[in-house]
């Protein structure tokens, strides 16, 4: 059970349309990695780890976005992809440089998500 079911069908929908939002962000970034586009072999030239690295990452980040459309796994989804772009912007801070203002503010918007699809115990459930 999640706090899904305690949210009402407004915050039922804002959920909804910020997993929508994330998952077209995600889907895209990821798309972008997996491709090979200029611009993201780049980046990770300059990260150092290898373009193996861009690979993994443009898996974990198309996977995030599908999990994130599966009410099931929503959860993990949202979670998986907080944590890569916490990783993203202390990237940003102390390997290459540049804004990390975007990783930020998917990485706030994902543990949103994450935090309103939390799994709840039964004791917790169970009082409210």
């Amino acid at each position: 059970m999640t706090t899904s079911s305690s949210l009402s069908p407004l915050q039922r929908r804002i959920v909804w349309g910020v997993r929508i939002l994330l998952a077209l962000a995600f889907g895209a970034a990821g798309a972008a990695k997996l491709a090979g586009v200029p611009q993201m072999v780049q980046v990770f030239d300059a990260i150092g780890f290898g373009q193996w690295f861009r690979y993994v990452t443009g898996v974990v980040e198309v996977g995030g976005a599908l999990l994130l459309l599966v009410p099931a796994t929503g959860f993990l989804g949202a979670l998986l992809l907080a944590v890569t772009m916490a990783c993203g912007a202390a990237t940003h801070l102390v390997l290459i440089g540049g804004n990390p203002v975007p990783a930020i503010v998917l990485m706030l918007l994902s543990a949103f998500v994450a935090w309103r699809l939390r799994p709840m115990s039964r004791l917790s459930a169970a009082t409210a």
